[in-house]
Formats: structure tokens, C-alpha cells, sequence
């Protein structure tokens, strides 16, 4: 009987097949996949974006010719105190006492007609006092920043915020005049614990209208705006005096739209 000759297990005519080109295939196929996700992340999150920067620049556009009817300030504080009674009253520019608008702008930008929206120079001070004190204790934002937080965003501060804030700034500055942009803030900036704008603000703490104020009643409210909460019951003390003097010794050079 003849012999089945044993076989070579070292040496076999069969090879195992080559696995390597099928995982090439399942890599390439995966970073594919991640690259298609990686774009349409990128393309969705930029779309939504646009669209929410298209949704301030329409409310921009209205706004030009029409009085808000409300803020995102206004409803801030109505989410915090819940039937609390917002007083507000747009008036127009000329009905706004011009030592009201010239206090305002000596008091919180002293060069709101020169820049384009932002004051790179008082950025730069704030920032070095802030430095020295260890703490937040300066602001260089200027009016169109404050009014493009007051209009859309809250109080909040993260750099998303900011970020948002200077696109909305670049929006109203170029879209609005220099006038525009002073009588929306005027009307709408915070006053009190409800109160908005300049009517409602004369009317509360003077008992006359925003166009009736006088020189020291303007320094007084202008003096208020930082803390507006804080001196709503403090009007007065003695620091809101000396931060009104101050704000009265800079109003001759102050230039309004």
C-alpha cells in the first residue's frame, strides 16, 4: 500500500489571503465618512450662524425707522422679577433734553462721533486700570457696544457674548446714524429696577419729561448709568454727587450728533 507523503506545513502551495487591502478599503471608506460629517457639521453650523446674524441685521433694519418694542434687557429683568412693570416711553431725538444727550456722551463716550463703533484707546486705559486694581473695575465699551447688548443679548459676560456684541456693533454703526444709534440707547438703557429710557428715567426720580431736564438732573441720571440698580434707591448719596460733578465738568466738551 503506498504512502500518502506526509504534508509541509511550512511550505504550503496555498497562500492565506492578503486581509490588508480589505482593512485599506474599510479605513478609507471610515475617514470618508468622517470627512462628509466633519463638512456637513461645519456647512450647518455655519448656515445657522448666518441666519441668526439675518435675524439681528432684519431687527436692524426695522429699528432704523421704528422704535423697538421691547429689549432683551427689558425682558431679562422681567424673567427675574416676574410681574414687574416695565416702564418704558420712546420719545424722539428732539424731544430729549440736549443736556441729557451731552451728559450722556461725556459720561460714557467721549468720542462717540469720531470712532466707528468701538474706542480702541479707552479699551487700552480700561484695560491697564483693571490690570492695576486685580479686578474688572473699568469698562471701555463704548454706546453703540452698550445699545447692541441692551437691544439683543443680556448681561452675561463670556466671549461669545462679546463676540456677538461687536458684530451687532459693526451692524448698527453702519447702518444707523450717529443720532440713530443715540436716541434708540437713550430711550432704552436701564434706569431702575423697570425703568427704561429717558422718559420714563425723568419722569420716576424728576417728575418731568426727558425733554424738560435740566443740566444737573441730566449729570445725575448720566452718573446712574453704570448702576443703575444700586443707585435707584441711592440718589443721594454722596458718591453718585461727586460722580455728577464730574460728569458736569466734562459736558462743554462734549459733542452731540
Amino acid at each position: 500500500m503506498a504512502r500518502t507523503p506526509a504534508q509541509n506545513t511550512t511550505s504550503s502551495p496555498y497562500k492565506t489571503p492578503d486581509k490588508a487591502p480589505r482593512l485599506r478599503a474599510k479605513k478609507t471608506s471610515l475617514g470618508r465618512k468622517l470627512w462628509l460629517l466633519t463638512k456637513w457639521t461645519f456647512a450647518i453650523t455655519c448656515s445657522v450662524f448666518l441666519l441668526f446674524q439675518l435675524w439681528f441685521l432684519t431687527h436692524i433694519l426695522w429699528w432704523k425707522s421704528n422704535p423697538p418694542p421691547s429689549t432683551a434687557f427689558m425682558r431679562q429683568r422681567s424673567d427675574e422679577n416676574p410681574g414687574l412693570a416695565i416702564q418704558y416711553h420712546f420719545v424722539p431725538y428732539q424731544q430729549i433734553s440736549p443736556h441729557l444727550k451731552r451728559a450722556l456722551i461725556a459720561a460714557e463716550d467721549a468720542h462717540f462721533l469720531m470712532h466707528k463703533g468701538f474706542d480702541w484707546e479707552g479699551i487700552r486705559i480700561a484695560y491697564l486700570k483693571n490690570q492695576k486694581r486685580g479686578y474688572s473695575y473699568a469698562g471701555g465699551s463704548t454706546i453703540s457696544q452698550q445699545l447692541a447688548k441692551n437691544l439683543f443679548l443680556t448681561s452675561d459676560k463670556n466671549f461669545i457674548r462679546k463676540g456677538q456684541e461687536a458684530i451687532i456693533t459693526v451692524m448698527l454703526e453702519n447702518i444707523w446714524s450717529k443720532a440713530r444709534i443715540l436716541e434708540v440707547y437713550i430711550n432704552v438703557i436701564e434706569w431702575g429696577n423697570g425703568i427704561f429710557g429717558a422718559e420714563a428715567a425723568a419722569q420716576h426720580y424728576f417728575n418731568v419729561s426727558a425733554g424738560k431736564l435740566s443740566l444737573g438732573q441730566a449729570t445725575r441720571l448720566a452718573a446712574m448709568v453704570p448702576r443703575p440698580l444700586y443707585y435707584q434707591n441711592r440718589t443721594g448719596s454722596s458718591v453718585l454727587q461727586r460722580k455728577a460733578s464730574t460728569v458736569r465738568a466734562r459736558v462743554s466738551s462734549a459733542q452731540i450728533p
